[in-house]
């Protein structure tokens, strides 16, 4: 889950981990897709004993989900560029890493690796692609998650007044920023191909997003906080804009939407 929206400009990370925000974001975020999350994993039926890489973990809760699924015999490691909200905790362990970089983490081949909301961010996510899919043992699973802004583009579909108007304009912006740096905003419509093309078998995928809920306030709350400065040094937005939707947004009148998480997963070959 989370996070690790890379610049490619150079000007740093348009949500930085840093900032007070990001806990909340992760944990809007874990609220919002977890279930989700471990659906797939059940599907693909991950149990004890298996040897499990959680890419751009951000937060503790899937790396934990699967540390208890795979018990005391299996293997959990947690990595992320930024390890400031993943705590060390037993069962799984924490690394600093960056997926379209570095080899693999110690510990491969693995029989599951999960990322979401990772790749559509990353500059190099062909590389990143390649090194997970590489990293699956035969009959390994690897599993991909992630938004497609461009399929559903708006954080209220059902657009009936000016508050909504105004939320689905701040979000144009906040999708030009991401396309700034770097951001694929049709990347998780690709998955699917993608899986094959890496050599994989058995390739599913469906799509997930919630139309109106607390979390989903939650988080458009800390997002909006974290970019507002971006927002109005791009002309995107005048901090009055910003505070009349955050105003909004905590009326509670507003039905936030995410955009859609496509979730796809495939198999290495057996040997």
């Amino acid at each position: 889950m989370a996070r690790d929206m890379r610049d490619t400009s150079g000007e740093g990370y348009l949500l930085d981990n840093r900032q007070a925000e990001a806990g909340e974001r992760f944990a809007a975020l874990s609220a919002l897709f977890d279930r989700s999350t471990f659906r797939h994993f059940e599907t693909v039926g991950v149990g004890e004993g298996w040897r499990c890489w959680e890419v751009g973990a951000g937060g503790p809760g899937v790396p934990a989900w699967l540390a208890e699924r795979v018990g005391p015999t299996g293997h959990v490691v947690a990595t992320d560029i930024d390890t400031s909200w993943m705590p060390e905790a037993a069962g799984f362990k924490v690394l600093r890493h960056d997926v379209a970089a570095e080899a693999p983490p110690a510990g491969w081949p693995y029989d599951l690796i999960h990322a979401r909301l990772v790749l559509v961010h990353v500059a190099d996510r062909d590389r990143a692609l390649r090194s997970m899919a590489e990293a699956l043992r035969p009959g390994g699973w690897l599993v991909l998650e992630d938004g497609d802004p461009a399929l559903q583009p708006l954080i209220c579909p059902d657009e009936y007044g000016p508050a909504q108007e105004m939320a689905n304009r701040l979000r144009r912006g906040f999708r030009e920023l991401l396309r700034q740096r770097g951001a694929d905003l049709a990347y998780g419509r690709k998955l699917p191909r993608l899986l094959r093309e890496a050599g994989l078998v058995d390739v599913e995928a469906d799509a997930y997003f919630p139309i109106t809920s607390a979390a989903c306030t939650v988080l458009e709350e800390a997002t909006v906080h974290q970019i507002r400065d971006k927002l109005v040094a791009a002309g995107l937005a005048t901090d009055e804009e910003i505070d009349r939707h955050l105003a909004n947004v905590t009326a509670g009148g507003l039905d936030l939407a995410t955009s859609p998480m496509i979730s796809a997963w495939g198999r290495r070959p057996a040997a």
